[in-house]
């Protein structure tokens, strides 16, 4: 699913309007019947009054073609107009004289001083001020409806977008201008503003309502921004040969580990065979041998001859995969080792946790990273290799980067994990949920991806597959024991249940 620019929103509206063929006003209505609809599966029951704040532009005629819409369905509405220009939109415009036109319609048209109801806790506001086409801060007196609006008790439904939020980037914006929603409804496709952590406070809750944009539009429109679908990763999903065996399911080497770290090691091996890899080698320092004997039989143990760090390297050319990171520690010795296995391994390896600590201090071995690589930092460990970011578009836009100057695959880990690829492209994830913010989660997915690559599955298809199986084996977690009680080994023990899931739902 293809993430746009709020310019390429409009093109593709355009697009619809001029080769459907379809009138805007026609189009804003079937917007607006979307949007109706779905506000009223959500509030069947509104306690007090629902009170309409319209714009001048097309999101204004969106909120005006719902209230007349909600008025006809026998619902107390009261519509502001906020026309202090004296231009609107012609197709706002048509909307307000509709609503003129309609029995029991309550507008106040505000062309001049501030008018602004008194909202109370039961009350449903529709902010429909601004949508995707706004440029520049809310400031005067829209900033001030955004204001009274987030200081009242009651609900909020953002249309499209909530007032004076930009679809890309807000480092410029005055954040205290802007709508708190508690529900976005959202036209078609998701919004770039809607994945990043620090908006979240403004969207609240967002869905997406199709009505029916151009295919053949938005097939054309080029972008490199996309969200991940359950379709694409099951046509991703192999299936195993009936005379598979443990020497055709990959071999892969885990260097993880050293002295009070062993869980990490534990759990990245334990993911690393239940995604279905044949045989897994886990190099660890002679202290980390009994414990992972007895959690994790299935592995064979290559031991270093330190008690406490790995110092060590063995012939990695025999693996199909390696996986480098889970609880090494940053110790010079160990950095040392891993610094040999860069040159001695020609296939892409799963870089995590210290692995990427000790490439932060070592940014000279970034050009040395075998081709295609993965590496998966959250962004604390991001900013060690790319510098400070202020924000999570500028985390992006650096992640993605650094994915294409050496040629590697960047996972910045977080609720909408973005996947940065060698080509420029970022896929965000749409599985997991905030139980997986726990300590041991970003070893399982180490294992996972390394379970993936080393079974012949190529890095993008493994980092794309790995990711999303590993959020939704998160999530059926959480439905079934509560995101509280969520551990990292919980999300092992539900991925066969992601896999089949995967499988066999159809959508």
């Amino acid at each position: 699913m293809k993430v746009l620019t709020g310019g390429q929103f409009r093109e593709l509206d355009l697009y619809t309007i001029e080769h459907e063929p379809v009138a805007s006003i026609d189009l804003m209505e079937r917007a607006a019947h979307a949007l109706t609809d779905e506000l009223l599966r959500r509030f069947p029951h509104v306690q007090g009054n629902i009170y309409v704040f319209a714009g001048p532009g097309g999101n204004g005629g969106d909120g005006l073609a719902m209230a007349r819409m909600l008025t006809l369905a026998g619902h107390d509405v009261k519509a502001y107009l906020f026309n202090v220009s004296g231009h609107l939109n012609p197709d706002c415009a048509t909307n307000r004289d509709r609503l003129l036109q309609t029995e029991g319609a309550e507008l106040v048209e505000i062309t001049s001083e501030l008018a602004f109801p008194e909202l109370r806790a039961g009350d449903l506001v529709i902010d429909a001020l601004f949508g995707t086409g706004l440029s520049k801060p809310l400031s005067g007196g829209f900033a001030l409806v955004a204001k009274r609006i987030n200081q009242s008790a009651a609900h909020v439904v953002a249309i499209d977008l909530p007032s004076g939020l930009m679809t890309e980037t807000n480092a410029y914006n005055d954040t205290s201008s802007i709508v708190h929603a508690h529900v976005t409804l959202s036209i078609q496709l998701p919004k770039l503003a809607f994945l990043y952590p620090e908006n979240e406070r403004f969207v609240g809750d967002f869905c997406l309502l199709d009505i029916g944009l151009s295919e053949e539009g938005l097939d054309g429109i080029k972008t490199h921004l996309w969200m991940m679908e359950e379709n694409e990763m099951r046509a991703l999903l192999r299936r195993r040969t009936l005379f598979a065996h443990k020497g055709t399911m990959g071999h892969g080497l885990l260097m993880a580990a050293s002295r009070g770290m062993a869980g990490a090691a534990i759990l990245a091996a334990r993911a690393a065979l239940r995604t279905g890899l044949g045989k897994l080698t886990v190099q660890l320092p002679h202290s980390c041998l009994n414990i992972l004997q007895v959690a994790v039989p299935e592995a064979v143990i290559q031991m270093d001859v330190d008690p406490d760090i790995i110092t060590s390297t063995i012939d990695a050319s025999t693996f199909q995969a390696m996986a480098v990171g889970p609880g090494i520690g940053r110790n010079r010795h160990t950095a040392a080792a891993f610094h040999a296995y860069l040159h001695q391994q020609a296939a892409p390896m799963v870089i995590d946790a210290d692995a990427l600590n000790i490439l932060a201090a070592n940014k000279e071995w970034l050009k040395e990273l075998p081709a295609d690589s993965i590496l998966t930092p959250h962004p604390k460990e991001l900013e060690g290799l790319v510098g400070h970011c202020a924000n999570t578009f500028e985390r992006m836009n650096m992640a993605r980067q650094l994915a294409t100057t050496y040629h590697v695959f960047v996972v910045v880990k977080g609720h909408y994990s973005q996947i940065c690829m060698p080509t420029g492209d970022v896929l965000f994830n749409p599985t997991g949920n905030p139980g997986m913010a726990t300590a041991g989660s970003g070893d399982v997915l180490t294992g996972i991806l390394l379970s993936l690559l080393a079974q012949g599955y190529l890095p993008a298809e493994a980092v794309q597959l790995g990711v999303y199986l590993h959020g939704l084996a998160g999530d059926l977690a959480a439905e079934e024991l509560g995101e509280e009680s969520l551990l990292a080994s919980d999300i092992i023990e539900f991925l066969p249940k992601a896999f089949k899931k995967l499988r066999t739902d159809r959508g």
